[in-house]
């Protein structure tokens, strides 16, 4: 048998199990990968919103990290939900030290539009983008970090490419919160090299935990050997399989539907 990669998400945990953590372990689990966890702050949420956020001290935070490097390794990083700047600033220091390849989801407002960073924690967002591999900002987020206003693909692909070039880190711009049925997202490496992808937009009102998902697939494509390009294609289309499967659950924004994967998996 085997050894399956080896991945550490740290992020937040979702009680209502459809973001977070508990989307970061379906999703490696479901790739085949074997999931490990620094949980960064416990949340009190369900399809409605966030009720409740309780930050996890960042000495457990790098015990966490510490505890899992040292014994079973890491093949690749996904970081999510972060409770502060001084955490921010802790990873910086620690996670290079790992050598594993780092993909970075800058969460700022959870779905149901809860602030989940504030404006500290943003700050350190560039140096923490600067030792990753790959970050995976949607469209306001990408207009966050590059101090820009965002209405096109066109502008979102520009930003993307001065955000890559600037910070020598590959952008995962995803184009979601575009007015266009027509979704695209778009792949910009440091070298100025573009891939992009477009699909039909899937009208749904359950898609809570998409941003955690995607760059979680993306992390276990990388910690399998894939390459940013390949894991970025399958992690898309692992989001767009799950979407169609979103099971209804709840009142508000739903979760996707990891139990009924039959269309990604056939």
């Amino acid at each position: 048998m085997s050894m399956p990669a080896r991945i550490l998400a740290i992020a937040g945990s979702d009680s209502g199990g459809g973001a977070g953590i508990q989307a970061d372990i379906k999703t490696i689990t479901l790739l085949h990968a074997h999931g490990m966890t620094a949980i960064t702050a416990i949340t009190a949420q369900n399809t409605l919103g966030v009720q409740a956020v309780e930050p996890v001290p960042v000495e457990m935070v790098l015990a966490q990290i510490d505890s899992v490097a040292s014994d079973i390794g890491i093949d690749a990083i996904k970081i999510g939900m972060l409770g502060s700047a001084a955490l921010v600033r802790a990873l910086v220091r620690r996670l290079p030290e790992i050598g594993a390849p780092i993909v970075f989801d800058p969460v700022m407002v959870a779905t149901s539009g809860s602030v989940l960073a504030d404006e500290d924690t943003i700050a350190g967002f560039h140096d923490l983008i600067r030792i990753s591999d790959v970050v995976t900002p949607n469209l306001p987020e990408l207009s966050k970090l590059t101090w820009s206003r965002l209405a096109s693909a066109y502008e979102m692909e520009r930003e993307a490419r001065r955000l890559a070039r600037d910070l020598d880190c590959t952008v995962l711009a995803k184009g979601g919160h575009l007015e266009d049925d027509l979704v695209t997202d778009i792949l910009v490496q440091p070298n100025g090299k573009v891939d992009r992808w477009k699909g039909s937009r899937i009208h749904t009102a359950h898609s809570h935990g998409t941003g955690c998902t995607l760059s979680a697939a993306l992390a276990t494509g990388l910690g399998q050997g894939m390459s940013a390009v390949e894991a970025a294609g399958r992690a898309r289309s692992f989001v767009r399989a799950a979407l169609k499967a979103a099971p209804g659950l709840g009142e508000g924004n739903g979760p996707l539907g990891f139990a009924d994967m039959t269309e990604f998996w056939p």
